[in-house]
């Protein structure tokens, strides 16, 4: 049995199981499609294919990184650049000095969802950025590496909008999609792929949704939660958040990160290798604030469980970049193996079977997990 049917009896067996509803996965290794996988259904009944968009919340991030990237390749900013020297009414309340790197990092000082905030505005590019121009950092930027779980949407974005001259999620499709041949990658969907959009669905592990204080500070507001809810709404979805709201399939996110391998894919390479080792580059800021490690923009994979243990100075590139997303979805490229990998999935269970089909793909392929 091929690798492309090992992997498609455990997806059936997955969703057999109970522990996936429906679910993708692609898979590039050495310039070429190699799994291209799915199972289950996207509503209950109709079937996924190959073609079905699934809500992959922050997996959209890595996308919006790899935008402004492709804007510091080519001149037009750069990462130091404060982002109110293209958005001048950022300035207010102190935020001169917030730059680019900081936004791309997670340490802008503005991980807070701003108060008042309802589905209204959060939908409204206009108003947000508005909002966001009004906001007051909670720390000085580079001090404090607090995951902007939200806010990440308009400083970034709001950035690549005002410096591409383009709305994002055009830029969206001009510089990553249409390149590569994408059709199915969107943040804020056309009508005309309402009917194709998986349902998300969730079980929580002590079987009700979580309760959130929203007296307090919060990077992700209680009145968003239960987070699946947010993007079965028809406006959440043609919205354009680029932190949280990206709609796409597995074969869009593996595309998209086979593409920011050296030699690319299909004869297309987003960036060329020196931006990505740059850009992959550990940001150190060891004050105990994020249990993750970033570079700039993307999620850094390979490294020690315990930060403690990194040697002093220079790290070297991890083996892995990407973004993971709310509920499992995930996307990655591996440099050093030439591989590229989608996963999208509808049903967000503590029994998800995403980690056992990752290092699945991983030994399949004879590479180290």
């Amino acid at each position: 049995m091929d690798i492309q049917s090992k992997i498609q009896e455990l997806l059936y067996t997955l969703v057999r199981d109970g522990r996936e509803r429906g679910v993708q996965i692609a898979v590039y290794f050495e310039g070429k499609l190699v799994i291209d996988a799915w199972a289950g259904t996207l509503d209950g009944s109709q079937p996924v294919d190959g073609r079905t968009l699934f809500p992959v919340f922050s997996v959209t991030k890595g996308m919006a990184a790899t935008l402004l990237h492709i804007l510091a390749e080519r001149g037009q900013i750069s990462y130091e650049t404060p982002l109110a020297e293209v958005w001048p009414e950022f300035a207010a309340h102190g935020k001169g000095g917030i730059r680019v790197r900081h936004a791309l990092n997670h340490t802008a000082g503005l991980q807070y969802a701003p108060k008042g905030v309802g589905y209204a505005q959060l939908c409204d590019w206009n108003a947000m950025c508005a909002i966001m121009a009004d906001q007051t950092p909670v720390a000085p930027p580079g001090t404090q590496m607090f995951y902007h779980a939200v806010t990440f949407s308009w400083l970034v974005g709001e950035v690549v909008r005002r410096v591409s001259g383009r709305p994002f999620g055009a830029f969206l499709e001009q510089e990553i999609c249409r390149p590569l041949g994408i059709t199915d990658m969107y943040v804020g969907i056309p009508d005309a792929v309402e009917s194709r959009v998986a349902i998300l669905d969730e079980i929580f592990a002590d079987g009700s949704p979580p309760v959130v204080d929203d007296t307090h500070p919060q990077s992700i507001p209680g009145w968003i939660l239960p987070l699946h809810t947010m993007m079965n709404r028809p406006d959440a979805r043609r919205a354009c958040i680029p932190a949280s709201n990206g709609i796409m399939s597995a074969r869009a996110i593996a595309k998209h990160y086979a593409a920011l391998i050296p030699g690319g894919v299909a004869g297309v390479e987003l960036l060329p290798p020196a931006r990505v080792r740059q850009a992959t580059q550990l940001q150190r800021l060891n004050d105990g604030t994020c249990g993750e490690y970033f570079g700039l923009g993307y999620g850094l994979i390979g490294l020690p469980a315990d930060k403690s243990t990194l040697p002093p100075g220079p790290t070297p590139t991890p083996s892995a970049f990407g973004h993971g997303g709310y509920g499992g979805a995930h996307g990655y490229a591996d440099p050093q193996y030439r591989l590229a990998v989608g996963f999208t999935k509808n049903l967000y269970s503590p029994r998800s079977g995403g980690s056992e089909l990752m290092a699945a793909v991983r030994d399949l392929l004879g590479l180290p997990k």
